[in-house]
């Protein structure tokens, strides 16, 4: 278990952390798709659409998955997630997290808010063990996970393809509890 303290959420006082909601999917969606055009953040090369998003939000939905949103103004500023590491039981302690953020609100607190709700959430659901899976080169979300205590535990080389370059991935992850209540 880390013990880690919890940043301090710097984040302007008209910002709200909240479960999403459908009528969010298309801000979230808009998040999404500037993330796969613009950036290595995900590794996606076409564009999602509504429908693929409503899937996503249903699937997480059904498997208990919190879907985070920060609000500022009324707008959609960034949105963060988790579901289960990999598919076999095995692993139904261990989750991967994804937080993006507007390009119009970066550097005003929203990541920061939405990963310390994230955390907490899985504090709180007994996950055991919270894993990031970063594109080497995105320096912002790495420090990000270490100032919560995450810790870079390996990387794959050369594993991923987007912009006419090969991309490592970076694993990082924070131990959060025991998560298992049994040996089952």
């Amino acid at each position: 278990m880390s013990d880690a303290p919890s940043p301090a959420v710097l984040a302007p006082a008209d910002l709200l952390v909240r479960d999403a909601r459908p009528s969010d999917l298309p801000e979230i969606l808009v998040i999404h798709n500037h993330a796969i055009a613009e950036t290595t953040a995900i590794w996606d090369t076409e564009l999602a659409d509504l429908g693929e998003r409503t899937a996503w939000f249903q699937a997480r939905t059904d498997a208990g998955c919190p879907i985070l949103v920060a609000e500022i103004d009324g707008a959609v500023a960034g949105y963060a997630s988790y579901g289960q590491f990999r598919p076999k039981s095995g692993y139904r302690f261990s989750v991967e997290n994804s937080v993006y953020v507007s390009d119009r609100f970066h550097r005003r607190g929203v990541a920061t808010a939405l990963m310390s709700e994230l955390l907490a959430r899985a504090r709180r659901g007994g996950v055991h063990a919270m894993i990031a899976a970063i594109e080497s080169g995105n320096t912002t979300s790495i420090a990000l996970h270490e100032k919560f205590g995450f810790a870079i535990v390996g990387q794959l080389p050369e594993v991923g393809h987007k912009f006419g370059r090969w991309m490592d991935l970076t694993l990082m992850q924070l131990v959060l509890g025991d998560g298992v209540t049994s040996q089952s």
